[in-house]
């Protein structure tokens, strides 16, 4: 598990240098990138479903990247993207593809439909983690108390 953490630390920190982020921001890059990974290893390992828990650690990486974003003046995507690369399934994708050029279709669209579900779960859980920031934001600044 420490090896997972500090790993999905160092990608998101590399990935950070790699899109020419701000050097102050390469830790904090780097910490998010590793909480939303801790987030979706803690809930596989509780048996939670691969989508669900990639819907999960997405909210969990936009909610982080959205306050790290206003306490330190910087743009939100610097840390959303840096945060999302562990998430992103990479190397099912490669097999998919694979597949296909092995002629091997039934096991190419199974990897390809998990792919699709896998990154349509990062982009839901991004922006459900906004919609629900701007009606937090909306109901604060007119008074309404929940």
């Amino acid at each position: 598990m420490l090896s997972q953490l500090v790993t999905s630390f160092i990608s998101s920190a590399a990935f950070c240098i790699i899109f020419n982020s701000p050097k102050q921001a390469l830790l904090k890059c780097g910490f998010v990138g590793m909480v939303g990974w801790m987030v979706y290893i803690g809930l596989v390992n509780w048996d939670v479903n691969i989508i669900l828990a990639n819907l999960i650690a997405a909210f969990a990486v936009a909610v982080i990247s959205q306050t790290f974003a206003r306490r330190y003046k910087m743009p939100m995507i610097i840390f959303t993207v840096a945060g999302i690369i562990p998430l992103v399934p990479g190397g099912m994708a490669y097999d998919a593809m694979r597949h296909f050029v092995e002629n091997d279709y039934p096991s190419a669209v199974e990897l390809s439909a998990k792919v699709f579900m896998l990154s349509g779960a990062i982009a839901m859980g991004l922006v459900l983690s906004e919609v629900m920031n701007q009606v937090y934001r909306k109901i604060r600044t007119r008074g309404v108390n929940l």
